[in-house]
């Protein structure tokens, strides 16, 4: 597209971001002989341009870079960020290849990275098409383009086998998808390098040991090392090596292999109609999952009691959901006090909350010393306790995002999975669920907290919140431009930045340039 065309497109499609306005979108792309899931989203991915993409997915998009580019600045802050560097280069290097798998991995295992349903996504559907647009010299409007086209492969994907055995961050296939998508779109590629280069990055699909994802530096190659393999399966299909069209369903296939209960049609389901991106939630805090809600009560109970000392607490209580307490198990076992393992940390939920009640926020310092040597917050983590509160793990098989909608699709074929993750007791909880091939445009994601604090003098302080700030609803889409502002200049993000990432998709290829340039090289 020259620049002259995407000028004309941006101004026809989003003429006044703040109204939000939507596009109407064509309908799902028809194909002849798409007889496979994958070789009908390939199409799509193959065939989508600015125009189809409803405005406020644009703006979504928008955001989204701008909010996985803080977590990128966060992951180069940190001390194990920069031995990644050492080892792998700056981002910002010649290779778009290599650069994409260094952006990747930074801006991930801190889980400061955006999720939607489903997945964990802008880890590639970000850091790939940043590597290439800027490589490519791309404009803005083919940038966020290319990241709503990784978003929709990746997330969709990721549901068909989101009643499986790996999710959120340890479903590192997203970002097979993702990193596939994300490049190829920016390449302009035909529909039979996606096919193939799918086909080959799905032959061998990553599966993490949690022993090394909870207990050592092994995290950081949780994005980077999907990431790779979908560069070379990018170049191999380039250098006429072919995948398997019917890699997903095929009964050798990965959805046999990746889900309990698969969901082929969730490949290719509502193509141009429902938006995947429209899930969006933008992480606001490091760690997770479930602790968003929970930090975010915290900090409403230091504002109002101010700080506290360890002795003044006689017990903090977490109420929340399934998720939360599954999570938050499976770390304990290695969250011992100052010195436990980063990739167990930042899925620990005292520690998160009683750093926030101690000190007002939770941030991506507070993962390094010295502040995570501070005894107090050890001291104070010891008397949280985590307990299940069963109307906020109904209300997020209710959302959309990160279960809700597979356990609809699958209808009954869903309930193995379902007690398998919670028992008998969830299975009545979510009781009978539905497909209702709803589009998305208002979804949402209530992975909700109570946090109640018991002082030694005899008060009780409790605040609830069932949609986390930045997760997807109402509150997010319509702030979700000044919550990624928030987040960016948090981690010292220029303000030129930030100002101007309203007029991304109004960049010429040199100004997208000279603003990736201005996010990084400050």
């Amino acid at each position: 597209m020259t620049a002259v065309l995407a000028e004309s497109v941006a101004r026809a499609l989003c003429a006044d971001w703040a109204e939000q306005s939507q596009a109407p979108s064509r309908p799902a792309h028809g194909h002849a002989g798409a007889d496979t899931p994958l070789r009908e989203l390939s199409h799509w991915a193959a065939t989508l341009r600015p125009q189809d993409v409803p405005c406020r997915v644009l703006k979504l998009a928008a955001s989204q870079v701008l909010s996985q580019i803080a977590s990128i600045r966060a992951g180069l802050q940190h001390p194990l960020g920069r031995k990644l560097v050492a080892a792998f280069g700056h981002p910002m290097q010649r290779d778009p290849r290599q650069a994409a798998g260094v952006f990747a991995a930074l801006g991930s295992w801190l889980n400061l990275d955006d999720t939607a349903y489903a997945g964990h996504l802008s880890n590639s559907t970000v850091a790939v098409p940043l590597a290439f647009a800027y490589a490519r010299r791309l404009d803005g409007l083919s940038l966020l383009t290319s990241v709503v086209v990784a978003n929709e492969c990746a997330a969709r994907i990721t549901a068909s086998a989101t009643l499986g055995p790996l999710r959120g961050q340890s479903a590192v296939h997203t970002h097979l998808a993702g990193a596939v998508a994300g490049r190829l779109h920016c390449d302009r590629a035909p529909a039979s390098l996606y096919e193939n280069a799918f086909g080959l990055a799905f032959a061998m699909p990553n599966w993490p040991l949690m022993r090394a994802f909870l207990a050592s530096d092994a995290r950081l190659f949780n994005t980077f090392t999907p990431v790779r393999t979908a560069m070379d399966a990018c170049d191999a299909a380039y250098a006429g090596l072919r995948g398997a069209p019917d890699i997903m369903e095929h009964s050798d296939g990965f959805l046999a292999r990746f889900a309990t209960v698969p969901l082929p049609q969730a490949v290719a389901k509502g193509l141009g109609r429902r938006w995947h991106t429209d899930t969006l939630s933008f992480k606001m805090h490091p760690g997770g999952p479930g602790i968003d809600a929970a930090v975010d009560c915290a900090a409403e109970i230091h504002r109002e009691l101010g700080p506290l000392r360890p002795s003044d607490v006689a017990e903090v209580v977490v109420e929340a959901s399934l998720y939360t307490l599954f999570a938050g198990e499976r770390a304990a076992a290695y969250v011992t006090g100052p010195g436990s393992p980063l990739g167990a940390l930042v899925l620990d939920v005292p520690y998160p909350v009683a750093t926030t009640l101690l000190t007002g926020e939770f941030s991506v310092d507070d993962f390094s010393s010295p502040n995570v040597d501070d005894l107090d917050r050890w001291a104070l983590a010891k008397r949280i306790r985590l307990e299940h509160d069963t109307e906020m793990t109904r209300e997020l098989f209710l959302s959309d995002a990160p279960f809700g909608e597979a356990v609809r699709e699958a209808g009954d074929l869903a309930v193995p999975w379902l007690r398998g993750f919670g028992g008998d007791e969830l299975v009545d909880l979510v009781g009978a669920a539905r497909a209702d091939n709803r589009d998305f445009s208002r979804s949402t994601k209530a992975t909700g907290a109570r946090v109640t604090v018991r002082l030694t003098d005899g008060r009780v302080v409790s605040r609830t919140r069932l949609i986390p700030v930045g997760a997807a609803g109402p509150e997010t889409r319509a702030h979700h431009t000044d919550l990624v502002r928030e987040k960016f200049l948090a981690v010292g993000g220029p303000q030129e930045v930030a100002d101007t990432v309203d007029r991304l998709h109004r960049m010429r290829p040199r100004a997208v340039r000279r603003w990736i340039e201005k996010a990084f090289l400050d």
